[in-house]
């Protein structure tokens, strides 16, 4: 079995085993954590951190995890509403006056962050997501493609911009500053939006799935998708200089699996981890909150989406293009975050949901 470093609570010991497993039958690399009332009991590694296994995965190597991010972006709308800075039934065009024009009067903050806006696509060309003014300048002239809150469509790329302008108007900061100061700093959550070059040592470039290269491309199905007629994300780009750098707040942030547990575990325990309250139990419960349950008319399949998360069931939270995943269990207190640099074809990748079952078994034996 593939050599497996960090540590790990013996009750969960099927979860470090499961990661084994996936690197045996092919995978690079990858790490996985689970949370449990703010705590670690799973914080495990493995792999290796390039396409030619030639470098380790280490404990401090981080690595683009996609629409994971929507996540992070999510928890700084999430701190602004509990402060009374941010109102979700406010039409964006209260902090953003140029966004009010096209139809987009009636667009409310809720619904940019339930993909209900009606405006699921990046219809510039690839390079205008790495400047921040340009993107929201186009988004800002674009028209809704449906009446904004009647339904959803998953806003693969745009929802990060469309809610990081918000919170840049209303704090003076981008959404990278922000997070970095309110939410990673105090947690000391290694997780960066928009990632300076003093940490591309420790990136694990993603890898394309087998027989694939970096033309690979997100397809209709996947978290990132794109459709025909308008931007295609692929691989080559998220693995280009002009991504890292870039705040591309729905699709570019870098992490590990540690730091993305450690944050999301904000909603799993009521706002604080140890020491730190980041909301407040009512501002937590607030992601929870349905917005649109149906079929997303991007992903083609039934959705329910809260404030900013997917919801399943009890459990929130999202999936990155390539098999990344943040999921949140507020009853039970846990957190589990898996992060890979190797992308498997979406129809055949059960990765993540296998190894938030092997957590849940062992969360019954602790909890007993």
């Amino acid at each position: 079995m593939a050599d497996i470093h960090g540590s790990y609570d013996e009750l969960f010991a099927a979860v470090p085993t499961m990661l084994s497993g996936l690197l045996d039958e092919g995978d690079a690399g990858g790490a996985v954590a689970v949370f449990v009332d703010g705590a670690a009991v799973v914080d495990v590694w493995g792999g290796f951190a390039d396409a030619g296994r030639s470098v380790p995965w280490e404990r401090d190597t981080i690595v683009n995890v996609f629409s994971v991010t929507k996540t992070m972006t999510a928890l700084c709308a999430l701190v602004l509403i509990d402060r009374g800075e941010l109102d979700p039934d406010a039409p964006v065009a209260r902090y953003w006056p140029e966004f009010a024009v096209a139809g987009k009067e009636g667009v409310l903050v809720r619904h940019v962050l339930s993909h209900t806006a009606g405006l699921p696509d990046w219809e510039g060309p690839t390079e205008e997501l790495y400047d921040w003014t340009t993107a929201t300048t186009r988004l800002a002239g674009q028209a809704p493609q449906w009446e904004p809150g009647t339904a959803a469509g998953y806003h693969s790329l745009t929802q990060g911009f469309l809610v990081g302008e918000v919170v840049r108007r209303i704090t003076g900061r981008s959404l990278g500053e922000f997070f970095a100061a309110e939410v990673a700093g105090p947690l000391g959550a290694d997780f960066h939006i928009g990632l300076g070059a003093e940490h591309d040592r420790r990136v694990a470039l993603t890898v394309p799935p087998p027989g694939r290269d970096e033309e690979y491309a997100a397809g209709a199905r996947d978290s990132d998708a794109t459709r025909d007629g308008v931007a295609t994300l692929r691989v080559r780009d998220g693995n280009s200089i002009a991504w890292r750098r870039a705040q591309i707040p729905a699709a570019s942030g870098f992490g590990n699996a540690r730091s993305v547990a450690l944050v999301q575990s904000l909603l799993a325990c009521g706002g604080a981890v140890g020491e730190v309250r980041v909301l407040s139990p009512a501002g937590c419960e607030r992601a929870g909150e349905v917005q649109f349950d149906g079929d997303d008319r991007v992903l083609g399949m039934p959705s329910r989406y809260g404030l900013g998360y997917g919801l399943f069931g009890s459990a929130l939270g999202w999936g990155g293009w390539g098999g990344a995943l943040v999921w949140v269990d507020p009853d039970k207190r846990m957190t589990l975050a898996y992060v890979t640099n190797q992308m498997r074809e979406p129809a055949a990748d059960n990765r993540a949901i296998e190894l938030v079952m092997a957590a849940q078994d062992g969360l019954k034996g602790l909890r007993g």
